[in-house]
């Protein structure tokens, strides 16, 4: 479980999140939503420690990661997976070698016990056989899930996607929030999710946390999001379409 305490960031004279408080859940998809320039990515990076907040603290199960100690710090990091939004591959490293990498940097295993769980990791994700194989080799969803196989290859106990369906067709989207699912149950991780991806939000919303300007609006669960009754949440839920006829029953 992950908890956040009055968090609030600003640059310069301009407040990007105004005193966010809310709770990650383990063992669900757990979504941070809302319009381009709401503060999600930057929430994103306060708790995981990229940004300091100007004020609030972060909690992992209970260990003040914000006022935490470099050696406490270090040892939160190392329970902590990434999926960036680009996917963030190196591309001078083959596929073994970029989901190696956290091994490498957060580890003493051998080098077999490394191949080990990649291939372990690479099974997972439904990639086999492509361990040399180059990013610039493989496709844009297969990028994805080598970099969903990097952020669970040190058996994380929190996981962070970051816009993980930027740039993918739909049914590659499906397959990847189903894939970041999956996982989240299967290993009882606390997932933490960016995204302003509806189909993502009605797919794997388990949990939801809604920013509006810098200000959570709302949170709720994908069942609930329909009935919100809160116009800020209407307007962003149903400027799409199809949406809009699922709330009008006409799907």
């Amino acid at each position: 479980m992950i908890k956040i305490n009055s968090i609030s960031k600003s640059f310069k004279d301009k407040t990007v999140l105004n005193s966010i408080s809310g709770e990650f859940d383990k063992g669900k998809c757990n979504l941070i939503i809302g319009a381009s320039g709401t503060g999600k990515s930057v929430l994103l990076k306060c708790i995981v420690g990229l940004l300091p907040p100007d004020s609030g603290n972060v909690y992992f199960d209970l260990r003040n990661f914000t006022e935490a100690d470099k050696e406490m710090k270090s040892e939160i990091r190392r329970e902590i997976g990434m999926l960036f939004q680009g996917g963030a591959l190196f591309d001078s490293k083959n596929v073994e070698e970029n989901i190696m990498f956290p091994l490498d940097i957060l580890t003493k295993m051998s080098l077999e016990e490394k191949r080990e769980r990649v291939n372990f990791c690479l099974k997972r994700v439904g990639l086999e056989q492509v361990n040399k194989k180059m990013p610039s080799e493989i496709s844009g969803g297969m990028k994805k899930r080598v970099g969903i196989a990097r952020a669970i290859v040190n058996n994380p106990n929190y996981l962070f996607c970051d816009e993980p369906n930027s740039g993918l067709d739909p049914q590659t989207s499906i397959l990847i929030d189903e894939l970041i699912l999956e996982i989240t149950h299967e290993f009882d991780i606390t997932t933490v999710v960016v995204t302003h991806d509806m189909n993502s939000v009605m797919g794997i919303g388990e949990k939801i946390m809604f920013l509006y300007k810098g200000d959570k609006l709302w949170e709720g669960s994908n069942q609930e999001i329909m009935s919100s009754g809160l116009k800020e949440l209407d307007d962003f839920v149903f400027t799409n379409k199809i949406m809009k006829n699922l709330k009008a029953g006409k799907i």
